[in-house]
C-alpha cells in the first residue's frame, strides 16, 4: 500500500490548500464571532470541482476519487472544520447516495446542482430520541396514494435550514424496526408543511448550520421515494460509510492545525531566556500530538485507498473515525496546555480548535457505536461491508 502521491493528487491538493487560505481563512475569526454561514464559499468550491469527488463526469463530478477527495478536504478543513461539512452535506451524502440508489430522472434532476454548489445539501436522520438507535425514529411518511404525507421532526441537522435539498429518512410501515424505513428526496424551498429552526446553542461548530426540522404534513411526491420500499435502513448504512470519511478526514485535520499552531507557538514563546520548546515536557506533548496526528492521517489513506479499490472498507472507516476524533480532542487538549494562559484566550484558536473537536465524538455515529462496529467485525459479527 504506497501513498505517494501522484502529480495530479499534489495539484489537487495545492489547489485545496490555496482555496483555503484565499477563501476561508480571512473569514474565520468574523464568521466565528457572528455564528454566519458564508454561502459563497460553498459556491465557489463546487466551480472549483471541490464537490464533485466519485462521482460520475456526465453529473457533473470531477473524475476523481476518495484518495483526492480526502486530500482536498484535509487542506480545506485544516483552515477551518466547519467547512468539511459541504462536502459531506452535498457530495458524500445526497449527491453519491441519489447516484447509487436514484432513477436516472433523480440523477439528472439533483445531482448536479449539488455538484456545482448551486443547491445546498442535507441529509436528516437524527431525531430528539433517536441517534445510534436510527431504527427507533418515529417520523412517519404516510402512503396517500399519489403522494407521501411526512409528518414528525428532526433534531442537530447539518446544513438544515440552509439546504435547498436534503435526504430525509422516515418510516414508512410501523412496527417493521429497520425493515420499515424508507429515504426520500425533499425538495426544502418547494414543499410547504416543513419548518427548519436553526440551532443556535452549541459548544463549537459556530459557522456551521445546524437545524431542527418540522415536518407537518408535508407532501412529498411518489417520485421523491429514494430506493426501494422499507429499503431506507441499509441506504442510511451505506451513505454513513461514505459521509463517516468527512468527519475522519476533519478530525485528523484539526489533529494536524493543533499541531502546528503548537510548534509555531513553541518556538516564539520565550520563557527563562529560551523558546518553551526547548523544555522536555513540552517536547513530549508535541512528541505525542505528532504520534496521534501520524497515525490518524495515514488512517483515513487507508479507507480512502480501500474505497478506491472497491474492497471492504466498513471497519477501515469506523477505525479512521474514531482514532481520528481521539486525536483532535488530544490534539485540541494539549494546545491549550502548551499555549498556556493565551490559549485560553479568544484571541488564540485553541478554543474554536478544542470546542470543534468534541463534536467529532458524537456525529455519525458516537464513539462507542464505532467502537461495537469495530469489534463486531473483528470477531465475526457482521461483515466489514
Amino acid at each position: 500500500m504506497n501513498f505517494d502521491l501522484t502529480d495530479e493528487q499534489k495539484m489537487v491538493q495545492e489547489m485545496a490548500r490555496n482555496f483555503a487560505e484565499k477563501e476561508i481563512a480571512p473569514y474565520v475569526e468574523q464568521d466565528e464571532e457572528n455564528h454566519f454561514y458564508r454561502r459563497e464559499i460553498l459556491t465557489k468550491m463546487g466551480e472549483l470541482g471541490l464537490l464533485g469527488w466519485s462521482i460520475p463526469e456526465e453529473y457533473g463530478g470531477n473524475g476523481m476519487g476518495w484518495m483526492e477527495a480526502v486530500l482536498a478536504l484535509y487542506e480545506i478543513a485544516k483552515v477551518h472544520t466547519s467547512w468539511r461539512l459541504s462536502i459531506s452535506g452535498n457530495c458524500w451524502g445526497p449527491a453519491m447516495t441519489i447516484n447509487q440508489y436514484g432513477t436516472k430522472e433523480q440523477k439528472e434532476k439533483y445531482i448536479p446542482k449539488l455538484i456545482s454548489g448551486e443547491h445546498v445539501g442535507s441529509f436528516a436522520i437524527t431525531e430528539a430520541n433517536s441517534g445510534s438507535d436510527v431504527a427507533s425514529m418515529k417520523t412517519f411518511a404516510q402512503d396517500k396514494g399519489d403522494h407521501w404525507l411526512m409528518n414528525g421532526s428532526k433534531m442537530w441537522i447539518s446544513g438544515g435550514h440552509v439546504s435547498d435539498v436534503g435526504l430525509v429518512y422516515a418510516v414508512t410501515e410501523k412496527g417493521a424496526g429497520h425493515n420499515g424505513l424508507s429515504c426520500f428526496i425533499v425538495d426544502f424551498n418547494n414543499t410547504p408543511g416543513i419548518t427548519r429552526i436553526p440551532i443556535h446553542t452549541k459548544v463549537g461548530m459556530w459557522t456551521a448550520p445546524t437545524s431542527e426540522l418540522v415536518f407537518e404534513n408535508a407532501v412529498i411526491p411518489k417520485e421523491n421515494l429514494l430506493g426501494p420500499l422499507n429499503k431506507g435502513f441499509f441506504i442510511c448504512m451505506w451513505q454513513l460509510n461514505n459521509t463517516r470519511m468527512g468527519c475522519a478526514t476533519g478530525a485528523a485535520a484539526l489533529s494536524a492545525a493543533a499541531l502546528e499552531g503548537s510548534v509555531q507557538y513553541a518556538n516564539e514563546r520565550t520563557q527563562f531566556g529560551k523558546p518553551i520548546g526547548k523544555y522536555q515536557m513540552i517536547q513530549a506533548q508535541l512528541a505525542e500530538m505528532k504520534l496521534e496526528d501520524e497515525a490518524a492521517k495515514y488512517l483515513v489513506y487507508r479507507a480512502a485507498w480501500l474505497k478506491d479499490k472497491g474492497l471492504p472498507n466498513q471497519q477501515a472507516t469506523s477505525i479512521a473515525k474514531l482514532f481520528g476524533c481521539q486525536a483532535a480532542v488530544h490534539a485540541a487538549n494539549m494546545a491549550m496546555k502548551i499555549y498556556g494562559s493565551y490559549g485560553y484566550s479568544t484571541e488564540y484558536p485553541c478554543g474554536r480548535w478544542l470546542r470543534d473537536a468534541k463534536q467529532f465524538e458524537t456525529l455519525e455515529g458516537t464513539s462507542n457505536m464505532h467502537m461495537q462496529i469495530i469489534a463486531n467485525i473483528e470477531l465475526g459479527y457482521q461483515p466489514n461491508r
